[in-house]
């Protein structure tokens, strides 16, 4: 058994914050992709589809068929992948190849440039993710995430008709009736839950209506606090005064909280198309639902969504090339192509495996989706953001007003230019 180390999951690709300036050319002896003894140090993410034993299992079929080659998985104990990396790059002891890790303008240096490999090009939303037109981070597939599972028999004893919950007022009149019923209307956990959860709603109503918001923000045309970020920020506020969340959620994490739903504890969670493994594994596929976010405005939304298992090649690898193979093989390889979407849930063109009776659900929605909004390159928020929401949303939960909130995003976004 590899020795790793153990780290909660991220809800999407983070952005990485070291300077560039740290990067320089590596020594990349001994990286013939073909020969020779390599190790290819890989940072992951473990989440609770995404085991220690899957990546072992997975990486150990790359390895019996390039003999000569290990991999070894380097988690991250309880800090992100951007700091683990981060810290690694500091030290002079640089890793291989990163998950979830998206470059931006300014870290680009830190990265292997991989657009003169024409692999790269049919890669989901490879295009999304460029920088200046070139191509540093590859993926696997994509998520959706603007999403809503329910337990079927709360709506039933409730009386909610899942198929009339198209609005934001209805989502919450539906809270108010599973509430009566005895339920917790809506789950959310602690960790990085509460601000994801938030994105994947508010993000699907603004985006749809303005794809380019962020962009606007960045160049200082609008605001949270003028937008309908504020309006979905005091939704939930509402919702946090009505009991419809729990306070003590805060405490769990991301795994926790997802058990309460998978158990009946509450009702009703919002949550990315990479539920759907979690709910065929414990056998609740049948009993859960699913419908598209409701919004303020165009029903269905663009579906938020991002990346699915993306990897970059980091620039002061000592065996690139071999870690430039090796990312090949981990998103062209059919099987292990396969094998990574379906162990999360994640969608591909050209690309099946079979699906519970709600990962059909989830498939159809998408089908449904007028767009999926990818905030990336240009549409990618500044560094630090997501950290930031996380926090501004977990502040509502211990009395601060929503439009505090909307004020301190904007306050805190503006510190940063």
């Amino acid at each position: 058994m590899r020795k790793i180390w153990r780290r909660t999951c991220a809800l999407a690709a983070a952005p990485l914050v070291l300077a560039s300036a740290a990067a320089c050319g590596g020594d990349d002896s001994g990286s013939s992709a073909g020969g020779g003894s390599t190790t290819l140090r890989v940072i992951v993410n473990i989440t609770p589809n995404l085991t220690e034993q899957y990546w072992n299992t997975l990486f150990d079929r790359y390895e019996k068929a390039h003999p000569g080659t290990t991999v070894k998985l380097e988690l991250t104990g309880t800090i992100s992948a951007n700091a683990k990396l981060t810290q690694d790059l500091a030290a002079g002891d640089p890793p291989d190849v990163a998950q979830q890790i998206t470059p931006t303008e300014d870290t680009v240096d830190l990265f292997a440039d991989l657009t003169d490999q024409a692999w790269t090009a049919k890669t989901p939303l490879a295009d999304q993710y460029a920088i200046d037109g070139k191509r540093y981070l590859v993926g696997v597939g994509e998520q959706i995430q603007s999403l809503v599972f329910y337990n079927k028999d709360a709506f039933a004893k409730a009386g909610v008709d899942a198929s009339a919950v198209r609005t934001m007022a209805q989502f919450t009149d539906a809270m108010a009736k599973l509430k009566t019923a005895g339920y917790t209307p809506l789950q959310t956990a602690g960790q990085w839950v509460t601000g994801g959860q938030f994105s994947m709603m508010a993000d699907a109503g603004v985006m749809t209506a303005d794809p380019d918001w962020t962009v606007e923000r960045k160049n200082g045309k609008v605001s949270f606090a003028d937008s309908g970020y504020a309006a979905y920020l005091q939704a939930y506020k509402d919702w946090i005064d009505k009991g419809y969340l729990k306070k003590s959620a805060l405490g769990l994490t991301y795994a926790d909280g997802q058990t309460d739903f998978l158990n009946g504890k509450s009702a009703m969670y919002m949550m990315g198309s990479f539920f759907v493994p979690a709910a065929d594994q414990a056998k609740k596929s049948d009993g859960i639902g699913v419908f598209s976010m409701p919004t303020d405005g165009a029903y269905p939304s663009g579906q938020f969504g991002n990346i699915a298992d993306p990897y970059v090649v980091v620039s002061r690898s000592r065996h690139k090339a071999a870690a430039i193979d090796f990312v090949k093989w981990l998103v062209t390889d059919p099987e292990a192509v396969k094998s990574q979407l379906a162990a999360d849930g994640n969608l591909r063109q050209g690309f099946s495996y079979p699906m519970s009776s709600l990962g059909t659900q989830v498939q159809q929605i998408l089908d449904k989706a007028p767009s999926v909004i990818v905030k990336a390159g240009p549409r990618q928020p500044i560094a630090g953001y997501s950290d930031q929401l996380n926090t501004t949303v977990q502040s509502l939960f211990s009395g601060t007003s929503a439009k505090s909130a909307a004020s301190g995003l904007d306050k805190w976004w503006n510190s940063q230019s």
